[in-house]
């Protein structure tokens, strides 16, 4: 505790620092640079811009109010990234999520790191933070890898290093791109997977790509049987995939039920014989308790 308030003190008192002109700092080699790059600096939220390289350009709003509720109740527990543009002029370099929950719930100031960096440098940093996010959607990703290779002109063996990730992993991604728009954004919009953008890469006419596209939404198509339709299409000798039969009334019942009680979509697959079986997803190893407890009957 004795450390974060000294922290916090020294970053009060580098804000004061920082409205002075005559304290201006432009480069690491400027009077104070050393006293304010890497610190924690309460900065005025007026004082800064939305980075126009940043690579996300929708935020889901529900989670951004629940980010809201959280910074009202507890303060803004990571700070933001930011880099001096001029005097008491700021931008974003990561963290506007962050930044725009505290103005939802009316902050005037957040604490920053600020950084010394130029376009290039700032694009790097908002597109690999990016990156490093768990909620991004395929295509989010794939056009981050494609902004790093065409503006920092990294070749997608260097991109891998700076990533973290398998040169095959960032060509898969990559090759996402090549999809119809309207596929893309079916995929964006959780419409289907990865798994089945993949499958569709190799159809080359995109009005046969949407033509699948409708076939998986109309028919629920798994993955496996993406693939298999697409190799019929293109290898017509091949046998086309079983779709899956079509689900009794009472059981369409039984799913919606099933779903408000868990709280997830419930998938059930039913055979010609009348057995199935009702899979239950979950995202994490609280909602697999919660689960867990919901089928053993517990309060």
């Amino acid at each position: 505790m004795a450390k974060a308030t000294q922290k916090q003190a020294l970053g009060r008192g580098l804000s004061a620092l920082l409205k002075d002109p005559s304290n201006d700092i432009k480069s690491i080699q400027d009077k104070n640079a050393d006293k304010v790059v890497g610190n924690i600096v309460e900065l005025e939220l007026e004082a800064i811009e939305i980075n126009p390289f940043q690579p996300r350009t929708s935020f889901n709003e529900e989670t951004l109010k629940e980010l809201a509720t959280s910074i009202k109740e507890l303060g803004v527990i990571q700070p933001i990234t930011v880099r001096k543009v001029g005097f008491n002029k700021y931008q974003l370099v990561s963290g506007e999520r962050r930044y725009r929950a505290s103005k939802l719930v009316g902050l005037t100031t957040i604490p920053a790191y600020i950084r010394i960096a130029n376009d290039q440098e700032s694009l790097e940093m908002a597109l690999v933070e990016n990156i490093q996010r768990v909620d991004l959607d395929p295509i989010e990703i794939a056009l981050s890898y494609q902004r790093l290779i065409d503006e920092i002109n990294l070749t997608q063996e260097q991109l891998s290093d700076r990533v973290g990730k398998n040169r095959s992993t960032v060509a898969n991604y990559m090759r996402l791109l090549k999809l119809d728009p309207i596929v893309q954004t079916g995929m964006r919009d959780g419409f289907i997977s990865m798994g089945h953008g993949r499958a569709l890469i190799s159809v080359e006419s995109q009005t046969l790509q949407l033509d699948i596209y409708e076939k998986i939404i109309s028919n629920q198509l798994s993955v496996r049987q993406t693939e298999a339709l697409v190799k019929s299409l293109i290898n017509p000798e091949s046998k086309p995939p079983k779709t899956e039969t079509e689900l009794p009334k009472h059981i369409k019942k039984g799913i919606k039920e099933f779903s408000e009680y868990f709280g997830h979509k419930i998938d059930v697959k039913v055979g010609k014989n009348g057995a199935g079986k009702i899979s239950i997803p979950f995202h994490s190893e609280e909602d697999f308790n919660r689960i867990k407890k919901l089928l053993k009957g517990a309060k």
